[in-house]
């Protein structure tokens, strides 16, 4: 992405004495954020990115608890500041984050504002909502002892870090705190807002096993919803932030924020983000693997909103991408691993086409790691047509176990959902997409052609960009990529319409067939492939499908470093080579060589793998001496069954040549017999013939 290339590019490395602090709020981890910048104080301007990401870093370098909230400051008129990119969350302190330049005057004057919790904190977890309790402590932090702990005192923590509801509780969850244990046990009644409100009372004895460190897991918090879709997991986005519920808009990385939100809502993995009707919201950027629309970036200008639709009862988790992960199915509310014995192809083509990808590509016990919860408990028996997997027939199965290494990992295929037109070639052409119901054209900025170009290629089969031009159809709606997506869909969709782009693949021609005859217009079939006869001559024919005029075929042999070459005439071509010996033994392969679009291409058959064999003993031998054989037999048989009498001479007479017809036909059994069920005669009966 341009935008966010060029501001990263426009980072400067924060100077030595870059502080933070937070002024006019209530209570001392709470106010405006102010940098001490180049020897004075700065607003943080609120126009460019930020997040509870962001917030943490400040939180942390204040020594106070979780973040809570953020928002804009007060408008201040003609104050200047300084315009932060961004943190990882991991920072100690905002000097080791990116710094774009400054002081500058701040857009409309608004500064940031957040909220951290002052003595509570969740430590080592994977989000804002999960993690170590640690509680502050004579200006230090002290985990607590989980024996000390309850359910409803978990309720007030989660609602004072802002998150939901708790969902799990357990010692040395999240690890163990290397500092102090807090020597007091809760006794919370579950409505109040800070933990420190609780009653508290001290417990007989003060030592904390190890092991029993209390670890919470808070759901998300409830502060994002889809609607309009006719069910939870579908509709516009909208958020509730600052006392209101506001349309969520997102210019990059669409895919990535859906991803974010079905995952917050607990619905399933992401089916389609699509433009939606509805009025503007504040700019959310994702990475995709953040737990809740908070820890994205957001910027404060409208854009307009976007729909998702989630599926609501199966996801992909731990994947490299949409379209890859962890098959988990949502039972009573909780998540459940599949078994690898519970789940088949079948299956597969049915989640894969309920999540909007391709066909099943791979399938395998333990592929993207284990589940940590439940696993499934029954048997899915799928016919391949459903819409979705619960709608399949599932039956009880005998073990209700699933060994380790067994929770079924999947892997579709991208959706077919690009094309290139025009071209002559499935990697040749202008790029379209199917969005909405219909094949549109897609466009790009001149600065990210390559990067569409590549995801193009790379999400088709058809292997690295040879070009990308600006292409002669309609204008389309705008894409912009980083280059490394593995389709097309989880670039970014930009609202104006742009010249469409032709795009150019290597594998632009199609692969090449190979196939061999010998001397007799047929081949022999060994156990190892084709075999042809010592001294007999056999031909190697390369052809391929119509598709460009012209073109060549090159022959190459592994056995040696002979190579032949003729033009493609009516796209094929024939190699002939007179009299086999052990020198031809070896790997054929044909490759097809063009000149097209400006660039030469080749492509390669697959290999074929001759062997050459002893010529047999001559057949017209072996035949001739047959037929004595049967003529001895016929005479001598004649001779002692049939021997005249006059009355036999009258009733049956049997001549010689009687004897020679019946001998010959019997020659003629044996010698199809001898070709085989096809009715082939081998090399040795046509120089018989001759």
């Amino acid at each position: 992405m341009k935008f966010i290339k060029d501001l990263q590019a426009q980072s400067v490395s924060p100077p030595a004495e870059l502080s933070v602090r937070l002024v006019d709020g209530t209570t001392s981890c709470s106010g405006t954020v102010e940098v001490f910048y180049r020897g004075e104080w700065l607003g943080l301007c609120t126009g460019w990115w930020w997040s509870m990401r962001d917030v943490k870093v400040v939180c942390r370098e204040l020594d106070c608890g979780n973040p809570v909230a953020e928002s804009r400051g007060p408008l201040v008129e003609h104050r200047r500041g300084v315009r932060l990119l961004r943190c990882s969350g991991d920072e100690s302190s905002i000097r080791q984050c990116d710094i774009i330049g400054g002081p500058v005057f701040c857009n409309r004057g608004y500064y940031h504002h957040v909220t951290c919790s002052e003595s509570v904190r969740l430590v080592d977890g994977a989000g804002l909502c999960s993690g170590r309790l640690e509680v502050k402590s004579n200006q230090s932090w002290a985990s607590v002892c989980e024996a000390d702990f309850d359910r409803q005192d978990a309720e007030v923590v989660c609602g004072e870090l802002g998150c939901g509801a708790p969902a799990a509780l357990q010692g040395g969850l999240y690890g163990e705190g290397e500092g102090q244990t807090w020597d007091k046990e809760f006794q919370c009644k579950g409505k109040e807002s800070l933990l420190l409100d609780c009653d508290t009372s001290d417990r007989e004895n003060n030592t904390c096993l190890p092991g029993n460190a209390v670890g919470l897991t808070c759901s998300e918090p409830d502060d994002v919803r889809l609607v309009g879709g006719g069910s939870r997991c579908a509709g516009g986005v909208e958020r509730y932030d600052q006392g209101e519920w506001r349309t969520v808009g997102a210019v990059l990385n669409q895919e990535y924020v859906a991803a974010v939100v079905c995952r917050q809502l607990g619905c399933g993995s992401t089916v389609s983000a699509l433009p939606g009707n509805t009025t503007g919201g504040n700019n959310i950027i994702c990475s995709g693997s953040e737990s809740s629309l908070r820890e994205c970036w957001r910027r404060y200008y409208l854009l307009p909103g976007f729909t998702v639709i989630c599926s609501e009862s199966v996801r992909l988790v731990d994947g490299a991408g949409l379209c890859s992960g962890r098959v988990e199915v949502k039972s009573n509310q909780s998540w459940a691993s599949v078994c690898e014995a519970d789940f088949d192809r079948q299956d597969a083509e049915v989640v894969c086409g309920e999540l909007g990808c391709g066909a099943p590509a791979a399938l395998q016990g333990g592929l993207y790691g284990e589940g940590e919860g439940q696993t499934w408990d029954k048997e899915f028996q799928c016919k391949g047509k459903e819409s979705l997997l619960l709608d399949c027939d599932t039956s009880d199965r005998e073990n209700n176990t699933c060994l380790p290494g067994n929770a079924v990992g999947l892997t579709c295929s991208e959706p077919d959902d690009v094309r290139l037109v025009g071209g002559g070639s499935r990697c040749a052409g202008g790029v379209e997409r199917y969005d909405q119901g219909e094949w549109r054209t897609v466009g790009a900025e001149d600065w990210d052609q390559e990067d569409v170009a590549a995801v193009v290629c790379r999400q088709l089969g058809c292997g690295s960009t040879v070009s990308v031009l600006p292409g002669n159809t309609t204008r389309g709606f705008g894409v912009s990529c980083y280059g490394s997506e593995s389709s097309l869909r989880k670039c970014s969709k930009i609202y104006d319409l742009l010249p469409g782009l032709t795009v150019i693949c290597s594998d632009l021609l199609v692969q090449p067939d190979i196939s061999l005859t010998d001397s007799m217009g047929g081949v022999s079939r060994g156990h190892q492939g084709p075999e042809v006869f010592r001294g007999y001559s056999f031909t190697i024919t390369c052809s391929t499908q119509p598709q460009y005029p012209g073109g060549s075929f090159l022959v190459t042999f592994t056995g040696s470093n002979r190579t032949q070459t003729q033009p493609a005439v009516n796209h094929s071509a024939a190699f002939v080579f007179p009299a086999a010996d052990d020198s031809h033994q070896g790997n054929y392969r044909c490759v097809y060589d063009n000149y097209v679009f400006s660039h030469d291409f080749s492509s390669e058959s697959e290999l074929l793998s001759l062997t050459i064999t002893a010529s047999p003993l001559p057949a017209f031998i072996i035949r001739h001496v047959v037929v004595l054989l049967i003529l001895l037999t016929a005479i001598t048989t004649s001779y002692l069954y049939y021997k005249p009498t006059r009355r036999q001479k009258r009733v049956n007479r049997v001549s010689s040549m009687d004897l020679y017809v019946n001998a010959m036909e019997m020659v003629s059994l044996s010698s199809r017999a001898e070709a085989g069920p096809r009715g082939e005669s081998s090399p040795g009966d046509e120089v018989g013939v001759e």
